[in-house]
């Protein structure tokens, strides 16, 4: 085993042997494609890097070879048709294999990866195509986001369509133009602070905004995969993430390659615990990344059911941690949860690494790899037991942060101010440097007067028995500003009644300070998330200032 993660980090530890400094180097023409994946191909040919199965029963191992192979290829293929360096590239690929080659392949070509969900409209991929002056378009053939692309208006720069496992006219078979590329590939000079990847992310109104990242944002993560996620070379990590989404960077592909251990991916068209576990159990997985609400919905399916004992380490990420959640499935299974924290626009920021005890509910504390801070609106740092903003230092930069907001100068100047990432993210931190998440900014309900957090109240409606799941937000009120609402989804045998209302009322101002108990409680089938299980806070927001506008 040639560990080939230390030619890109220096590391040093304390006398307790946990991580103390984590200082990334690389050269100046950094690339992921050629640099890992086919250093690794040509010295360790038949090493897996990824296993991937699906519901339909299809399967395919991937040896580092053949992803070079096949990403040689991909970018052969490209080039034929005109996409080079700095070419912007949408890939919408949901949770197919061939996205893996295909990131690969882009970043060979010096291209700029623009992986996307492929829930989008047909406004969504208008605005998409016309900020980023996208030149193509690598679609699934599993939704109906290609109808989406078809019926987009006013987009002159997308010039290429490919389209996955289907011939249809105005779309390239994109698995049928591959397979006649040629395998061989002449490597294309790139810069590792050259353009990357890009991402569109959401806020609570406007329009998206395009994080852009440059080479050195694959090493970023080498942090994620060897610290956090603890992979090692001969096991298989799953991330349970759609491509559409900066997770699956996070947890199916850069840091996990570059420690040169497997990755697991398992297409599904709907998440079921038990399908879920069950692929844990067939394949053997060691590692094990996913949001809270996935552990909460393994723990309510009944996970004593399969046996998981492959599993070696857990990790939580997309949302707060409820420590009743973290204690069950430390009971149930024995491994504890190791939470941590980060944004699209950086890596793996604080978190609870290798080594350190967690403290259920809490982040962990800031990487080595950052400097990282809690402030108040001045700009000083926070004392102990005060709320105030995370922030990461930015200059000098550290790779796994973003170079900025894409064609949005304004904004960018607006995040990376004062040599200093803003996140927008509250918390505070206690005395031993633990840090704690309050919420977003825009989550944080203000209610005649008080400032209250949504994840506080979440934790203690979870404590009830007959509730499943639930998110907390603020609904507009012409009296206290904001009430507080809870929309939960009941467990099975409980039924919505003006009864449970009350009793979730009464237990919640038990758990937690009287004022904070939710006025207004809605009973669902269903929370919106993103495909990576995460709540969708926003879409209730946003719907309940619709209805509160009709009125």
């Amino acid at each position: 085993m040639r560990d080939i993660n230390l030619r890109y980090v220096d590391e040093t530890y304390d006398e307790d042997g946990l991580l103390k400094t984590f200082k990334l180097k690389y050269p100046d023409n950094y690339n992921f494609g050629y640099d890992i994946v086919d250093d690794i191909a040509v010295n360790d040919p038949d090493r897996v890097a990824m296993i991937w199965d699906s519901c339909s029963g299809e399967e395919h191992k991937f040896t580092f070879a053949e992803m070079k192979r096949m990403s040689d290829k991909t970018a052969n293929c490209l080039a034929s048709h005109g996409i080079g360096k700095g070419d912007f590239v949408m890939v919408i690929l949901k949770t197919k294999y061939q996205f893996w080659y295909t990131m690969v392949a882009l970043h060979k070509l010096g291209a700029v990866a623009v992986p996307a969900t492929h829930m989008l409209t047909k406004h969504d991929v208008e605005y998409r195509v016309r900020s980023a002056d996208i030149k193509a378009v690598i679609c699934t053939n599993q939704s109906n986001v290609s109808r989406a692309v078809e019926a987009a208006e006013d987009i002159p720069t997308l010039k290429v369509r490919m389209l996955c496992g289907e011939t249809r006219e105005g779309w390239l078979n994109y698995d049928d133009e591959i397979e006649k590329a040629s395998e061989d590939f002449k490597r294309v000079d790139t810069l590792a602070s050259e353009p990357m990847l890009m991402y569109f992310t959401s806020g609570t109104s406007g329009n998206p905004k395009m994080v852009i990242h440059d080479h050195t944002y694959s090493l970023g993560h080498l942090m994620t995969a060897k610290h956090w996620h603890r992979v090692i070379p001969d096991g298989l990590h799953w991330t349970i993430s759609d491509t559409g989404w900066g997770k699956a960077v996070w947890g199916k592909l850069y840091g996990q390659w570059i420690m040169e251990s497997a990755v697991f991916v398992y297409e599904y068209e709907k998440f079921e615990p038990h399908e879920i576990m069950s692929m844990m159990e067939k394949h053997k997985v060691s590692s094990l990344c996913c949001p809270p609400t996935m552990f909460r919905l393994f723990l309510n399916a009944g996970v004593e059911q399969h046996d998981l004992s492959s599993i070696k380490y857990c990790n939580i990420a997309g949302e707060a941690l409820n420590p009743d959640t973290f204690e069950t499935w430390r009971k149930k299974t024995g491994l504890v949860l190791m939470e941590g924290y980060g944004q699209t626009e950086t890596t793996l920021t604080v978190a609870t690494l290798r080594g350190m005890t967690p403290k259920p509910g809490s982040m962990g504390k800031p990487s080595p790899q950052f400097v990282v801070d809690i402030v108040d609106e001045n700009g000083n740092s926070c004392p102990p037991g005060v709320n105030g903003e995370i922030v990461v230092q930015v200059e000098p930069r550290v790779p796994g942060t973003m170079i900025g907001y894409y064609r949005d100068p304004v904004k960018t100047e607006e995040t990376l101010r004062g040599g200093w990432h803003h996140t927008g993210d509250v918390a505070w931190k206690d005395e031993d440097g633990y840090f704690w998440y309050i919420g977003r900014n825009d989550d944080i309900i203000k209610s005649s007067g008080y400032r209250i957090s949504p994840f506080e109240i979440e934790s203690a409606l979870l404590l009830h028995p007959a509730v499943l799941e639930c998110a907390v937000t603020g609904v507009p009120d012409p009296v206290r500003g904001q009430l507080v609402k809870a929309t939960i989804v009941l467990k099975e045998g409980y039924e919505g009644s003006e009864e449970l209302v009350k009793d979730i009322q009464n237990f919640t101002k038990k758990e937690t300070a009287p004022y904070k108990y939710p006025r207004v409680i809605d009973f669902v089938k269903e929370l919106p998330k993103t495909i990576s299980g995460k709540i969708r806070r926003v879409d209730i927001r946003n719907n309940d200032v619709k209805l509160s506008k009709k009125e």
